[in-house]
């Protein structure tokens, strides 16, 4: 009976979550195009805009995840919810009219607070989940996200060749879509006598952060999920300039190359991840994927021809099996009430980090490629990725 009530709703949450993914993707391809059309500047002097979108959206998302993940321990899941999930799809339909720049600012720091709901969705599958079962479905959001990076931008690119507004549209439809589901199929997950008290002190993401240190393996477990997003920060800003500077790619092969990613990691993550934890346990599992992520990076840093790319990818993706057991182990740290507050650390980990290692990755690509080694930014993430590992074994 509990599985048979909870089915559609672990849909639901993963279909959240999927949108999200699939939302960004929607808009990343023509946003470029649209800060040029509303400021009517040139393509250099635009991309500071972009950049500073960018960051916006992730900064809002480490201030704001915290206090969401708090709200869902304190008035359940579904509201938290299907508030972030309307709220987004109303914030993308304002984009369609948006007049002026500072009202498209504006608009990605409001996607960003209502994005910041992936705490108190994965609060909820942690909430309907067996211990057994939680590596499995945190590995089925990896396989979600993973799916709409791949579906996002060819149809983001597509609907925006017939008008730069038009995947605001599509996204805000499949948000309200998304709602009325949720309506239908959602029930709490969080009976009331194991809800408590807001704790504004954590919902300040800063005093998350530093409450961290006292806790040697939650310090670990942080540290390791930062590390996972430095690499994801190398590739949104450095994987295309790389193979267009190494190999020529155009705007074609690259769609392919980060399709391939994006398909790669749901596959991994969806139809692997469960048998190895099976057989090995998230610990090992975490671990393997780092190290099999740092050989991924490292032949794409010194990748000299296109076929290279074929082996990092791969690798690369099998490195994709250390998130979802990382977001395991951390649920693991605390008891039902406080699965919020876990979500809640890993969201403003990711956050932070999603705030400068786009920024670090680019800058180092530009400096090191001046001298030679464009594929600087990849080696900083093999390094992180080995750091993330030799962390996790150190744990008791």
């Amino acid at each position: 009976m509990f599985r048979a009530r909870f089915r559609a709703s672990t849909t639901f949450v993963l279909a959240t979550l999927g949108l999200d993914a699939l939302g960004t993707g929607l808009i990343a391809p023509i946003v470029p195009g649209l800060v040029q059309h509303l400021s009517r500047l040139a393509p250099g002097a635009a991309a500071p805009w972009v950049g500073a979108m960018i960051a916006a959206y992730a900064g809002m998302q480490f201030l704001l995840a915290p206090l969401l993940a708090e709200m869902s321990d304190r008035f359940g899941r579904r509201p938290v919810i299907l508030l972030s999930v309307c709220g987004l799809g109303i914030d993308n339909l304002l984009m369609v009219f948006a007049p002026n720049l500072w009202w498209l600012f504006l608009g990605r720091l409001v996607a960003g607070a209502t994005s910041a709901n992936v705490a108190a969705a994965t609060a909820y599958l942690a909430d309907v989940s067996t211990p057994e079962q939680r590596s499995r479905r945190f590995g089925l959001v990896g396989a979600t996200f993973g799916a709409g990076f791949v579906i996002g931008p060819a149809l983001g690119g597509l609907l925006g060749a017939h008008g730069l507004r038009l995947p605001f549209l599509a996204a805000a439809a499949l948000g309200f879509l998304n709602f009325v589901f949720g309506l239908l199929v959602l029930p709490e997950s969080l009976p009331p006598e194991k809800r408590r008290p807001i704790r504004w002190a954590r919902a300040n993401p800063f005093t998350l952060l530093r409450q961290l240190l006292r806790d040697r393996t939650l310090t670990r477990l942080a540290v390791a999920w930062s590390c996972s997003w430095i690499g994801l920060g190398a590739v949104q800003s450095s994987l295309v300039l790389f193979t267009r500077a190494r190999f020529g790619w155009g705007g074609e092969l690259n769609g392919l190359l980060l399709a391939g990613v994006g398909l790669s990691q749901a596959v991994v993550e969806g139809l692997l991840l469960q048998p190895a934890i099976r057989r090995l346990g998230e610990k090992r599992v975490a671990i393997a994927g780092y190290g099999l992520g740092a050989a991924g990076f490292a032949v794409l840093s010194i990748s000299f021809a296109g076929w290279m790319m074929a082996p990092a990818v791969a690798l690369m993706a099998l490195g994709g099996l250390a998130t979802p057991s990382v977001r395991a182990m951390t649920s693991g740290q605390r008891d039902e009430k406080h699965q919020g507050e876990m979500q809640g650390v890993l969201a403003a980990v990711e956050g932070f980090t999603a705030i400068f290692a786009p920024l670090l990755t680019a800058a180092l690509f530009d400096a090191a490629g001046s001298h030679g080694f464009p594929g600087a930014p990849f080696a900083l993430a093999a390094l992180c990725a080995v750091a993330a590992g030799l962390l996790l074994r150190g744990m008791r």
